[in-house]
């Protein structure tokens, strides 16, 4: 090889490192670009995951109790209400939370899961059926595990209702709705040397609204249909997409007609602004 030639071959190296230098910051450049491309979909996609869970601006939690060992027979309605409720609610742009034969353990771990995930534009909705019991002056959701011979049993091995929707406007829920179908003879009150049938007034804590299956101190019977009374009535009055203070007014009036003023649901409200059900929203 003479000189000219070892300085082609030269030339020709330089060339060629020259190219691949320039294909390595091109390839280099285009997987930067990719690698940016794959971080912003994955900011975007955990802004979007974040910004859905447990932000639900509409929640609710459903308790159906059926099977009391201390009662001659399972409530059946109170199981078939909670299925068909939830998946009403649903429709309605719920997120519920289910829970069926529930242990006072079962009871107090949904109680806060839905504590957890109220924010301040949330509404909430509690529906609980089963049996019910009063003690003093408040109403207790009661589990299917309660051991009760005294009042003091209910307070210990129940839940309250009105200790719920204290939990909801601590947490400052945008409105509390609560649905109680518990007002039942059942297989306690009969051991107290002194007690009262059915369930205590509900107070409604501001912006609330609570619908109860007969008046305080009532107790009804469960029919032979499907599901009870109450949300035989709720469910078809859900489906007219009104406000939620309308569709439990006309619940009560068409439970009333029903039972031909045997049964007379309990309206509470002191909601301070519109609640609708349906495609309306709010």
């Amino acid at each position: 090889m003479n000189l000219r030639q070892l300085d082609i071959s030269r030339r020709t190296i330089a060339v060629a490192a020259a190219l691949i230098g320039t294909v390595s910051l091109v390839i280099g450049a285009h997987a930067a670009l990719n690698m940016r491309a794959i971080d912003a979909a994955k900011a975007v996609a955990t802004d979007q995951v974040t910004g859905s869970i447990g932000q639900s601006s509409r929640l609710a939690l459903v308790i159906g109790n059926g099977h009391y060992p201390d009662a001659s027979a399972p409530l059946t309605q109170s199981i078939n209400d909670a299925r068909a409720l939830s998946s009403a609610l649903r429709k309605n742009g719920f997120d519920v939370d289910m829970v069926e034969d529930a242990t006072k353990d079962d009871m107090v771990r949904a109680v806060g899961r839905l504590k957890s995930r109220i924010k301040h534009d949330t509404v909430v909705m509690l529906f609980f059926g089963g049996y019910g019991v009063q003690a003093g002056r408040e109403s207790y959701m009661l589990p299917v595990d309660a051991v009760i011979w005294k009042e003091s049993d209910v307070r210990r091995q129940g839940v309250s209702i009105e200790r719920v929707l204290d939990m909801m406007k601590e947490q400052g829920a945008k409105a509390k709705l609560v649905v109680v179908d518990a007002s039942r003879r059942n297989p306690y009150e009969r051991r107290f040397r002194s007690y009262s049938h059915g369930l205590a007034p509900i107070s409604a804590p501001d912006n609330a609204l609570i619908l109860s299956s007969a008046s305080p101190g009532k107790v009804v019977d469960d029919g032979k249909g499907e599901h009870s009374v109450l949300v035989s009535e709720l469910l078809t009055n859900l489906n007219t997409q009104g406000s939620a203070e309308s569709v439990f007014n006309k619940t009560r009036v068409a439970v009333s007609r029903a039972s031909e003023g045997d049964q007379v649901p309990t309206v509470s409200s002191s909601l301070l602004e519109d609640v609708h059900f349906g495609e309306a929203g709010g």
